[in-house]
């Protein structure tokens, strides 16, 4: 009776445990279902011998952004309209192809300087750093081969949110710049229809590093359309004026009652005529704090899409997609034009490395660069 009771005992233990067993490794699986139902991955091709892939993101509502791991670009980000009509709201190609034909950075992270630093020149301390002058006299968007360019290291979320992370390690003197430099940019599409970027980086040697997202953005949905009757709101009250490289002069100018000034929603092409060559410019965000906080607001009105744009930066540069010319098309076939999109990329102010007065974009050993931006589409009926 005793040895009895003593297999009960066992048998009724080995159960429990199997029985846990069981439940975790159904938790485990249920887990790893729904973290592939909210990030998927595809072979994408090749480049620099590497492969490539793209990633979807996908949330509760349907809502899907594409990104690759080549330059951490985001290809698409497909939204409905008000009447359900779904479409991308941001300019790119169905394949890689598209991307390795060079277009001008549309969706890609940018760094390690987004914008231009004037003569593709500067110091720290008493070192001088030469970079390459990809754009007439001035260094822009990182060099010849930027982050935009490079391909990334990607780990998709383990558990239900639609993230992914991105890694790379620039080396001490890639494209000129000083120091490793160790990036990561997280993407999370969440179920409010918002696009979060989380940006970091170290170094292991003094550096200057500004990074951004350069999306295009329609929001029509159709490139076909320009987005001159695009309103547009920013929270600035001055911007930095530029010669004729679009390099910022050193002055934080009033934008008050001038074709800069969008303290109130104004049509991008009401006043664009009166700025010589299109806006491509950096304006002075007006905070009240440093955390993320709303900075601007586009919308088109056909659509009933607003695009909310959240960040922690000083700066945004606003560029209405002035040299666009047709030399490239959309996947379908559709030139892509003059004023086709426009760009709202968050950030340290242009040719902040050579201006002593402007927010400093130095990072140094055991210090940690953070920043965070977050887009959000919101559907008005």
């Amino acid at each position: 009776m005793k040895h009895l009771r003593q297999l009960i005992t066992v048998t009724m233990i080995t159960t429990t445990i199997l029985s846990a067993c069981n439940n975790a490794a159904e938790k485990k699986d249920d887990t790893s279902a729904a973290a592939s139902e909210k990030v998927s991955k595809a072979d994408w091709g090749e480049a620099d011998g590497k492969k490539v892939n793209l990633y979807t993101l996908t949330n509760k509502n349907g809502v899907q952004v594409k990104i690759s791991n080549y330059g951490a670009t985001v290809t698409s980000w497909v939204t409905p309209d008000r009447k359900g009509n779904k479409s991308s709201v941001v300019l790119g190609f169905d394949s890689l192809s598209g991307y390795l034909a060079r277009p001008p950075y549309f969706g890609a992270t940018i760094g390690r300087y987004g914008n231009r630093i004037a003569k593709g020149s500067f110091k720290i301390d008493t070192a001088t750093y030469t970079l390459a002058k990809n754009n007439g006299e001035n260094h822009l968007h990182g060099g010849n081969k930027g982050f935009d360019k490079v391909i990334w290291d990607a780990t998709p979320a383990t558990d239900s949110t639609a993230s992914l992370t991105m890694s790379y390690l620039s080396k001490d003197g890639e494209e000129g710049y000083p120091g490793n430099l160790k990036v990561a940019v997280k993407f999370t599409l969440t179920d409010e229809n918002e696009l979060l970027i989380d940006y970091s980086a170290e170094t292991d040697k003094t550096t200057v590093v500004n990074l951004t997202n350069h999306s295009y953005f329609n929001l029509t949905g159709d490139v076909s359309k320009t987005i001159l009757d695009h309103t547009l709101q920013v929270n600035a009250d001055k911007y930095t004026p530029v010669d004729k490289g679009l390099i910022p002069t050193g002055e934080l100018k009033a934008v008050a009652g001038g074709p800069f000034d969008f303290l109130q929603p104004h049509k991008i092409g009401e006043r664009i005529a009166a700025v010589d060559g299109g806006y491509d410019h950096n304006f002075v965000l007006t905070r009240e704090t440093k955390e993320l906080e709303l900075v601007a607001t586009l919308s088109d009105s056909v659509s009933g899409r607003s695009l909310e744009v959240y960040t922690v930066e000083p700066g945004l540069q606003f560029y209405s997609g002035n040299f666009l010319d047709g030399s490239f098309k959309t996947s379908s076939g559709t030139a892509i034009n003059k004023y086709a999109a426009l760009c709202l990329e968050t950030q340290h102010f242009p040719d902040s490395p050579n201006q002593p007065a402007f927010p400093t974009t130095l990072l140094k050993p055991g210090e940690k660069y953070h920043t965070v931006t977050k887009y959000k589409v919101v559907v008005n009926k």
